[in-house]
């Protein structure tokens, strides 16, 4: 026997063997596929013939948001524009070509097609992708109207399942009919969102779907695949461009040549209805109807569907995985939204009907005083349980959509000081309240001089209060530079109040650089400090009830003790003196001149003003609550060098307003005070340090001179050194002694 035939042989047998082990594999995946199908079967209910019929016929049942006083907000829109009708007013056209090209086992299968299913099983048992496509009519009613989309196999499963029900329960004519007036079909001619035969045959072609022609029919028969892709217009309710327009006329063309396949229409028919120019029958762009919903719509909206969602994603024990892929996201955002718009919910927020209705009527009045251009951003929110009162989204929706208190994410500039750097260096007992920072010229380290305002530096060593008060950069700077040093975690800090920074290596992350947030997230920072250092998650939405009542969704508190009550109070107190020394911002002077009833009441609170005046913050809180204010020029074009000043003066106006609507939430007769647990300590003006026997110059001095209270939240304040600051060189020390001991010499 030759070589050649060996070889052959061996070939033939490990080819046959190869083929044994794949028709194996192939028996074995399919066993294993059917047992988990019946497995998940298993679970599906059974609905009655009345319960499907209400479900499969319900257009919607209108969802509503509602104030935190139960009165209507708006009632949620399900963005369609649809007209049911019965089978006999649908043309026999349209009915042809969606299933010529939907399902072509339409007329004889159960609700499903097995072969499809069987393929499905296999790429989930064997990995080779998720179950999707070859969903009949039947199936597609179902995730239409029931449960969604099928992101995964459990819920395509849960779909045939509905599917066989539907089947046994409704003729082939029902089930057609109630998919072509519930199946979405793209836009109209005023860019609205359209579904149901009747409102495409009326919003594209401008006829009756009973009077649909053959071409017309195969049109909008193609549109279901892709409804937006294949619509002939654009969002606003013009014709797209000829590139685009091709899509949908092909697609047109592939319905014509499947109906032909079936037999539903002749070979002349076909080439008949292929040359007609359906472009001279599309309906010229209409005007849109007005949108009347604004900031609070949207935001309400959007909070409410995340939750919808979340749960969704639980009920399927979704993977973070499974959820990085963009698709399965989308698709279960838009179950969310469907459920949200169509299930008759009843969403109630957070937000203070009065509260919210005078912040909008202070920056329709006052938003000017931000100045020209200028927009602006605010959050007011419960210090003790992080629900949201009210906001500002910005000047004016016509004009601007975007949502500057929630979505707009910039540069905090200085008003970071207190979250990123003095907290948590009271917090460890680095420094206290009287402690002394350099605010000697210092460099970064590529060798670049840090200003403040233009400025270098003031040649001096500073208290912690005259830091603040003036918002000096070299002191923030140099004190986060110690606590990066000494391996402080301050993103543990950070990211428990919910901070979301992607780098805290960036050496001018104390004044802003690349710490961009919300004013959302910065307020709820704040909140933690006005709390006695405890955090509770920002939220908007209190509860979700369903149509018969049933409370399916319920805010629960989520709080962290992020700061210890010592450093919160000891915080509070010197961001009060920020306020009341009138150098950065005039807010509480001119609410005081404008209503001392608010005006006078124990405020703290800080500014931030990013590179080139492109952003100006200012944060405010009370006993009650903590108000955020940033305002900016969308393009981040630089503002006046005035801004921040302006933007106070416009926040005194919106405190001024909310006071009018809701004084009590305020507590305006509420102080912020020391906590018990905080550590006195009588330190020498001087040092910030207790007075103590030093060496300087190779001498022994015992400093001594004024004193006062520093308030630490650790350890108490130590003996006076040499180096008794934060930051410096030597070099400065020396002339900072020369200072100290040049006083002391002259009494």
């Amino acid at each position: 026997m030759s070589v050649t035939n060996v070889s052959l042989r061996i070939l033939k047998t490990v080819l046959y063997f190869g083929i044994i082990i794949f028709v194996w594999l192939i028996v074995f995946g399919a066993g294993i596929g059917i047992g988990y199908f019946n497995s998940l079967i298993s679970k599906t209910e059974q609905l009655s013939k009345v319960t499907l019929s209400q479900k499969i016929n319900d257009i919607s049942e209108v969802s509503q948001m509602n104030y935190s006083n139960n009165q209507p907000i708006a009632m949620i829109s399900s963005d369609l524009t649809r007209t049911r009708v019965e089978s006999n007013q649908i043309s026999d056209y349209l009915k042809n070509a969606v299933i010529a090209t939907e399902d072509e086992y339409f007329r004889v299968h159960k609700g499903f097609v097995p072969k499809a299913v069987l393929r499905a099983m296999l790429g989930e048992t064997l990995g080779l992708g998720s179950s999707s496509g070859g969903s009949t009519l039947t199936q597609q009613l179902v995730k239409q109207q029931i449960l969604g989309d099928s992101p995964t196999f459990k819920r395509k499963a849960e779909e045939i399942m509905v599917a066989k029900q539907i089947e046994k329960y409704f003729t082939k004519d029902e089930i057609l009919t109630t998919y072509l007036n519930v199946s979405p079909f793209g836009r109209n001619n005023r860019g609205e969102n359209i579904a149901g035969a009747e409102a495409a045959a009326n919003g594209i072609f401008g006829v009756p779907a009973k009077d649909l022609s053959i071409a017309q029919a195969a049109f909008i028969a193609g549109l279901p695949q892709s409804p937006i892709v294949y619509s002939p217009y654009a969002a606003d309710g013009s014709i797209k461009a000829v590139a685009d327009l091709s899509l949908g006329l092909k697609r047109k063309d592939a319905v014509l040549f499947n109906m032909y396949r079936e037999k539903f229409i002749t070979k002349q028919e076909y080439e008949t209805a292929k040359r007609v120019d359906l472009t001279t029958q599309f309906l010229p762009q209409a005007a849109q109807a007005g949108d009347n919903k604004g900031y609070l719509y949207y935001v309400v909206l959007d909070e409410a569907t995340k939750i919808i969602m979340d749960q969704l994603i639980k009920e399927d024990n979704v993977t973070n995985v499974q959820l990085a892929d963009e698709n399965v996201y989308n698709q279960y955002y838009t179950l969310a939204s469907q459920r949200l718009r169509q299930n008759g919910y009843q969403i109630t927020s957070t937000i203070d009907q009065s509260v919210y209705e005078a912040m909008q009527n202070a920056v329709a009045n006052f938003g000017y005083l931000a100045g020209e251009n200028v927009q602006v951003g605010n959050v007011l929110m419960d210090n003790a349980t992080g629900a949201i009162l009210g906001f500002v989204g910005g000047r004016d929706f016509q004009l601007s959509q975007v949502n500057h208190a929630f979505d707009t994410i910039r540069s905090p500039g200085s008003s970071i000081k207190p979250v990123l750097v003095y907290g948590p260096a009271i917090d460890q007992g680095l420094i206290g309240s009287a402690t002394m920072l350099s605010n000697y010229p210092t460099n970064f380290s590529s060798g670049e001089p840090i200003y403040h305002d233009g400025n270098k530096g003031t040649n001096e060593m500073m208290n912690l209060q005259t830091a603040l008060n003036w918002s000096w950069n070299i002191p923030a700077y140099l004190t986060y530079q110690t606590l990066r040093q000494k391996g402080v975690d301050v993103a543990g800090y950070m990211t428990k109040m919910g901070y979301s920074i992607p780098d805290y290596s960036i050496e001018s992350l104390p004044m802003g650089g690349g710490a961009d947030m919300t004013v959302a997230e910065q307020v709820n920072g704040y909140q933690t400090l006005a709390n006695h250092g405890e955090y509770h998650q920002k939220y908007l939405i209190d509860k979700i009830t369903d149509k018969s009542g049933t409370i399916i969704y319920q805010h629960t508190d989520k709080s962290t003790q992020v700061f210890s009550k010592a450093t919160a109070s000891i915080v509070n107190k010197l961001l009060e003196g920020v306020l009341n020394s009138n150098i950065t911002t005039h807010f509480k002077a001119n609410l005081q001149g404008m209503n001392p009833a608010i005006g006078n009441a124990d405020w703290v609170g800080k500014t931030g003003t990013s590179n080139d005046f492109g952003d100006s913050w200012l944060i405010v809180s009370t006993k009650g609550v903590t108000l955020g204010g940033w305002s900016g020029i969308d393009d981040h074009t630089p503002m006046s060098s005035n801004s921040g000043e302006m933007n106070s003066s416009y926040m005194s106006n919106l405190v001024n307003a909310i006071y009018q609507a809701n004084p009590a939430i305020f507590k305006a007769n509420e102080q912020f005070d020391y906590d018990s647990s905080v550590i006195k300590s009588t330190v020498l003006t001087s040092t910030g340090e207790k007075p103590a026997e030093v060496e300087v110059n190779k001498k022994k001095v015992k400093v001594s001179g004024d004193t006062t209270t520093s308030y630490y939240a650790k350890t108490g304040a130590p003996n006076t050194t040499y180096r008794f600051g934060i930051g410096g060189s030597d070099a400065d020390y020396q002339k900072s002694w020369d200072k100290i001991l040049g006083s002391e010499s002259s009494k």
